[in-house]
């Protein structure tokens, strides 16, 4: 066993990369995604980088299949048990309103209407001591109704179970006890033992959602696996950056949920340790979506929670914005203007150029009638493109909007542009981060096509496109480490901070993750640990995470001191100020277990390819240039725009005025004309 794969199943392709351990040598292929079947396409693509699956030695995945069941609202049918007098807290949801000014903002629609929540008895306070005993009797009346009426997961949200966990156990050994393995039982501190009840009742919902989906498919593409001859474990991306074995992954479905994006955010990382530089935006355009991450200071930018369509998640998560635009994003006209996206064509029909039924125009037909797409070789002479179709479909739209077919092409890539800068504006100016401070690592298969011209709008002055853009989100989980988070809630103002006692709680999450570390099976010598603490100044609700040295800092006499002084620079980095002379409180601890493993080297290339194939006319500002078209394992010293670089995963557009160089990593670095 000497490969070690990953694969990364997008809405349109499936990418995959197979790192040689004896030779070095990385290859990359993608196959079209089947989402009739999914596994057709994994075994097709992987049928392109490795003959036999019994000689793979390390298998990773991501998957958007609980994303793709939240966005299409198809996850499973969910029963909500919560405490005596709770049982609206998930209806309730939070007053405030996240579109100000928006007249027609209304809240998310709840994935669990308010006939599917019943009340269980039973009651613990807030140090969770109990009040009242639970009520069994209650827990197995809802477990008939699940039984009878066809609920496909259970989730259980008790009132302060982050304190004392007892009453949710009791309750889930009933639950499992009745309904066996047929229905998912979630509880809501095993997903997310937090303070905070409806975003606890939030996270927990939205795994007993999206978790019957991620368990029906990993089981199956494992059993698949196995048939074929596959002797390790399969290995799934987290939402985090880290990887989980496939068992964990079942058990614990919601961490799941972004893991296919976050490979690239992860890429980026490795990405920016070769290129000696900390600060990096990341853009992923695929076929479907456009996904934008930050690296700051060499590490993913990863918050304790966020939003997904509207519902709070508490659980680490890489910062993603991802919108509908991608290279299968479709043009149309609506009152008089051109429009483009959300609406993909997906990967049946796909864009018009794929000759598979596809009418109307998309993204990559507008880039096939510029020329800025060597139709020949496309996905590394995968395909043919059909010239004509996208040419007849971007000339039917110009002429219901009554343009010339040629500038109407530069249009939609101009307005898919322009959304693409606002998606990275969200993530950068909105949050105080200037985004000309950065480099843009552009990968996707169309990512390194739009890279230079949304580095324009934004101002940044350097584009980097790694080798395979197309498979880097793949690549990126090979550079990931195994990951375990854990948190343990911690309430205490700095008058009453017992350093001692948070030494010793520390100490316990440290074994618990160090443990969990073996049990994913990472030796001994690679694991580690590294903490945090979560703090406010007193009277504030909201809170941010603190890094500490390691678990013994508090129990040093000057940490008080020195813990404030780190929060207030924290804080002014967030919110543009700090009160140093405020006292300040702790409210969590959190331990984040790393397994390494060995990371590949940079992606170069494995196997010869064909002659450049020449030079074509491509459309830059509505004037027609002799551009080349070249092959990236042809190039070395510097190239001046314009040019077309094709490879295996993607096309890189250079246009006119840009220089471009390929650094000793191989990554192709651009320096934009401004």
């Amino acid at each position: 066993m000497s490969y070690r794969v990953a694969m990364d199943i997008g809405g349109t392709f499936t990418d995959v990369v197979c790192y040689d351990e004896r030779t070095g040598a990385v290859t990359a292929s993608k196959a079209p995604t089947t989402p009739a079947d999914l596994a057709e396409g994994v075994f097709a693509a992987l049928g392109r980088v490795v003959d036999d699956p019994a000689d793979i030695s390390f298998f990773v995945h991501g998957t958007t299949q609980g994303l793709n069941a939240l966005l299409e609202r198809k996850g499973a049918r969910v029963l909500l048990l919560s405490g005596q007098g709770g049982r609206d807290v998930y209806q309730i949801a939070r007053g405030n309103r996240d579109r100000m000014f928006d007249l027609r903002y209304r809240k998310p629609e709840p994935l669990v209407p308010r006939q599917d929540v019943m009340e269980i008895g039973g009651r613990l306070d807030y140090r969770g001591r109990e009040l009242v005993p639970l009520d069994e009797e209650s827990v197995r009346a809802a477990a008939r109704r699940a039984r009878a009426e066809g609920f496909d997961a259970v989730a259980v949200c008790l009132l302060f179970s982050f304190a004392d966990p007892a009453h949710e156990l009791r309750a889930g050994e009933i639950l499992r006890a009745e309904l066996g393995e047929d229905v998912l039982v979630v509880l809501s501190h095993e997903v997310a033992r937090e303070w905070r009840e409806y975003e606890r009742t939030s996270s927990a919902v939205l795994e007993a959602y999206t978790g019957p989906v991620v368990r029906g498919y990993l089981a199956g593409i494992g059993r698949r696996f196995a048939e074929r001859g596959l002797g390790v474990p399969v290995h799934v991306m987290q939402s985090s950056g880290g990887l989980v074995n496939a068992s964990y992954a079942m058990r614990r479905p919601l961490q799941t949920l972004l893991s296919g994006p976050v490979g690239g955010t992860m890429g980026g990382v490795a990405a920016s340790r070769l290129l000696g530089t900390g600060h990096a935006i990341c853009v992923d355009m695929g076929g479907t979506s456009f996904d934008v991450s930050l690296i700051v200071n060499g590490r993913p930018d990863v918050t304790a929670e966020t939003r997904i369509e509207g519902y709070p998640v508490l659980m680490p998560i890489v910062n993603l914005h991802t919108i509908g635009a991608g290279g299968g994003s479709i043009a149309y006209a609506e009152a008089g203007a051109l429009r483009v996206g959300p609406e993909s064509a997906g990967a049946v029909p796909g864009p018009a150029c794929y000759g598979r039924g596809g009418v109307r125009p998309t993204v990559t037909d507008a880039n096939v009638a510029l020329g800025r797409v060597d139709p020949a070789w496309f996905a590394g002479g995968l395909m043919t493109l059909d010239h004509e179709a996208a040419g007849a479909a971007v000339a039917e739209l110009a002429e219901e909007l009554d343009l010339d077919p040629l500038r109407l092409a530069e249009g939609i890539c101009d307005v898919a542009n322009a959304k693409m800068a606002q998606a990275i504006r969200t993530l950068t100016v909105e949050h105080g981060v200037e985004p000309r401070e950065f480099a843009l690592v552009a990968f996707g298969g169309a990512g390194p096509m739009h890279a230079v011209f949304i580095a324009r709008e934004l101002g940044i002055s350097e584009v980097v496109v790694p080798r395979f853009p197309g498979a880097f989100s793949a690549w990126g989980m090979l550079q990931a480490e195994v990951r375990r988070d854990l948190t343990h809630p911690y309430f205490r103002p700095q008058d009453t901070l017992d350093g001692a006692d948070m030494c010793a709680n520390l100490a316990a999450l440290e074994r618990e993750a160090l443990d969990a570390l073996d049990g994913q099976g990472v030796p001994e010598e690679r694991r580690r640990v590294e903490h945090a603490v979560e703090m406010r100044y007193e009277g504030q609700d909201y809170t941010l995470t603190v890094p500490l040295r390691d678990a013994e800092e508090p129990a040093e006499p000057e940490f008080l001191a020195e813990i404030a002084a780190r929060y207030a620079e924290a804080h002014t980095g967030r919110y543009g100020h700090a009160t140093p002379e405020a006292p300040v409180e702790f409210v969590m601890l959190r331990s984040t277990g790393f397994g390494t493993f060995a990371r590949t080297a940079a992606p170069a290339v494995a196997r010869p390819e064909q002659a450049p194939p020449g030079v074509h006319d491509v459309i830059f500002d509505g004037a027609v240039h002799r551009t080349p078209v070249l092959r990236r394992a042809d190039l070395s010293g510097e190239l001046t725009g314009p040019a077309i670089v094709v490879e295996e995963t993607a096309t890189t557009v250079i246009p006119p005025g840009c220089l471009a160089t390929v650094d000793e990593n191989g990554f192709l670095i651009v320096k934009v004309d401004m």
